[in-house]
């Protein structure tokens, strides 16, 4: 009989506790820092105690990206033009173009020639203040002598000759190897050259045929400037 009104006793007790005991876990007041393991939660039985994982604490509300990575290629291609003038009434464009690191196609058009050839080629340099004398000598960063196109042994710059027509026009394309649009050896900056006589491709005899193949005077220069493709 003593034993079951205890146990009467101790129901009423709790059926007749406050609402706030209702909860047998209660949470920590304060928020639960990022970096902190949090507390346990405490229970009202005493020496009971609940531990709360520390990835429940740090759920993330931010869903995965899926975007993909922006990716920027360069152009391929790149173009550089040159217009020619000087103190004769020669004057012309020289287009050149140049597909990722392979040869430079050169498209040339040049007025006011006498019928024949002229020797061509690309100077060292883009300076043009004393006229085409200023751009220097050809453009030459292996130190070679002067020679033809084709020649193993030739300067960067020898373009060999170019062939105007009855009306003094010359119109011809050169692919070459040597003159690209980047790199170290790259000929923006530097100057297209028409000369007044054939270029004799390192093979006259002349004193002067291993340095400028002999082709005279200077008509027309224009410094080589990248351009929109």
């Amino acid at each position: 009989m003593q034993a079951a009104a205890s146990t009467a006793m101790g129901a009423n007790a709790i059926l007749s506790a406050s609402p706030s005991s209702y909860a047998l876990l209660s949470p920590v007041s304060k928020p639960v820092a990022a970096n902190h393991q949090p507390p346990a939660l405490r229970s009202l039985f005493h020496g009971v105690n609940l531990p709360l994982r520390q990835s429940m604490a740090s759920l993330s509300l931010a869903a995965p990206s899926t975007r993909k990575p922006l990716t920027v290629v360069a152009a391929a291609t790149k173009k550089a033009v040159a217009v020619l003038k000087g103190t004769s009434s020669v004057e012309g464009v020289v287009t050149l173009t140049q597909e990722d690191d392979g040869p430079t196609t050169v498209n040339v058009r040049i007025t006011g020639l006498t019928p024949g050839l002229h020797g061509f080629h690309l100077h060292e340099y883009g300076d043009t203040t004393n006229g085409c004398i200023s751009t220097g000598p050809h453009f030459n960063p292996n130190g070679l002598t002067h020679g033809a196109p084709e020649d193993e042994v030739r300067h960067a710059g020898d373009l060999g000759n170019i062939i105007a027509n009855a009306d003094g026009v010359a119109e011809t394309t050169i692919v070459d190897t040597q003159i690209p649009l980047s790199g170290p050896n790259a000929v923006v900056g530097r100057a297209f050259v028409v000369h007044e006589l054939e270029d004799d491709l390192g093979k006259g005899g002349h004193e002067l045929s291993l340095s400028t193949g002999n082709a005279g005077g200077r008509l027309a220069c224009g410094v080589v400037g990248l351009t929109p493709i």
